[in-house]
C-alpha cells in the first residue's frame, strides 16, 4: 500500500454550507512508470501496488468552481459538491454513458449512511439537492424533456408543492400504493405508460426505500432508454446496498441479480462514502477520475489521500484492509 503524502486543502468545514474563496494548491503527481514500478523520491514501491493501480495528483484547487480532469477536491460544501457533480455527469455525456449513478450522504458531507440522518428528512434534503442540481444542470429549455421519477405518487404531490413548485420538470413516479402497502407491497408501474416521446433525460430520486422501486429503474433503463439517445441519472440511490449483498439473494434474487445484468452498464460519475471510526476515512470519486480513499487530518480542513485506483473498490475492501493499513 502506498501512502501519498499529498494534502488536500478545504476552505470551510465539512458539510457547512458556505461560498468558498479560491484557493489554489500545485502539488506533485504520482503515477505509474517503468512496468508498473512507483518511485516515489527515488524508493522503488513496485511490490505494494498493483499495476492497473495509479497514484495521480490528490489534491487540487479549492474554488467555487470544478476542475475538469481528475484533479478534483474534496468538496468544501453542497455548492461545491453540486457543481462537481454536473460538471461529472456533463463529461460523462460526453464520453455517451447513458447509466450514470450520483451518491452522497445529505445529512452533512461528513455524515454516514443510515447513522446520522433521519430517512424522511434525508430524502426531503434530497428533494432540494436534486432541485438544485436540475437547476444548474439542466437548461429552461431542455427542463420540459426532463422527467423526474420519486418513489411514489405521494412524494410528486410533495415535490410540487415544496423544492418543485413553479418549475416545468416532468415530474412522475415509480410505484402506487396497493391495499398490501402495510405489509411492505406497492404496485409497481409500467415505464412503458409513463414516458412520452419527447424525454430526453430521465432522473430517478433516491429510489430505495422498498426493494420494488430499483427493480423499475431497471425496467426504465431496458424499455426507455437502451438503444436511444436517452441519459437515465441515479441521485443518491444507496446502490451499495445492492452492492454489498444487504438484501439476502435466497429472498431477493431479482434484486441480487441486478449485480450481473444493471449495475454493471452503470457509470457511478459522483460519490462519496463516509467511514467512521478510529481508522475512518472517505471513498470519494469524480468522473473522470480514479477513486481516492481520503482521510482527514486531525480537526483541520486538510485531507491526505491515502490510496486511488481505477475501477471501485468494494466498502469492504475500504473498510478492511485499505484504512487499516494506511
Amino acid at each position: 500500500m502506498v501512502i501519498s503524502n499529498t494534502i488536500i486543502l478545504s476552505n470551510s468545514p465539512v458539510g457547512t454550507p458556505s461560498i468558498p474563496t479560491s484557493t489554489v494548491a500545485k502539488l506533485e503527481t504520482f503515477s505509474l512508470k517503468n512496468d508498473g514500478v512507483i518511485r516515489i523520491r527515488g524508493v522503488s514501491a513496485s511490490s505494494v501496488a498493483p499495476r492497473n493501480r495509479k497514484l495521480a495528483s490528490c489534491s487540487v484547487s479549492g474554488g467555487g468552481n470544478a476542475s475538469v480532469g481528475i484533479d478534483v477536491p474534496f468538496p468544501t460544501d453542497y455548492t461545491q459538491l453540486l457543481e462537481q457533480a454536473r460538471v461529472a455527469v456533463e463529461l460523462a455525456m460526453k464520453d455517451n454513458t447513458q447509466l450514470m449513478e450520483i451518491e452522497f450522504p445529505t445529512a452533512g458531507l461528513g455524515s454516514v449512511p443510515a447513522g446520522d440522518g433521519e430517512g424522511g428528512i434525508e430524502m426531503t434534503e434530497s428533494m432540494q439537492l436534486i432541485r438544485e442540481f436540475c437547476d444548474r444542470f439542466i437548461s429552461s429549455e431542455k427542463a420540459s424533456r426532463t422527467r423526474i421519477f420519486f418513489p411514489e405518487a405521494s412524494e410528486v404531490d410533495f415535490a410540487r408543492q415544496s423544492a418543485f413548485s413553479g418549475s416545468s420538470f416532468k415530474l412522475d413516479y415509480l410505484t402506487k400504493p396497493s391495499f398490501f402497502e402495510d405489509f411492505g407491497f406497492v404496485e409497481k408501474v409500467k415505464m412503458s405508460d409513463r414516458v412520452k416521446t419527447g424525454d430526453e433525460l430521465f432522473l430517478v430520486a433516491y429510489p430505495y426505500f422498498n426493494v420494488n422501486e430499483m427493480l423499475v429503474v431497471e425496467e426504465l433503463y431496458k424499455e426507455a432508454v437502451l438503444n436511444t439517445e436517452r441519459k437515465l441519472i441515479i441521485f443518491n440511490g444507496e446502490l451499495d446496498r445492492i452492492r454489498s449483498g444487504y438484501y439476502p439473494p435466497f429472498f431477493y434474487p431479482k434484486l441480487a441479480a441486478l449485480t450481473k445484468t444493471f449495475l454493471p452498464m452503470m457509470e457511478t460519475v459522483y460519490y462519496i462514502h463516509n467511514f467512521k471510526g478510529r481508522n475512518g476515512g472517505t471513498l470519494f470519486r469524480c468522473y473522470p477520475g480514479p477513486w481516492k480513499v481520503l482521510r482527514r487530518v486531525g480537526s483541520s480542513n486538510k485531507y491526505v489521500c491515502l490510496h486511488q485506483q481505477n475501477s471501485m473498490p468494494s466498502l469492504k475492501e475500504v473498510a478492511l484492509e485499505i484504512l487499516p493499513t494506511t
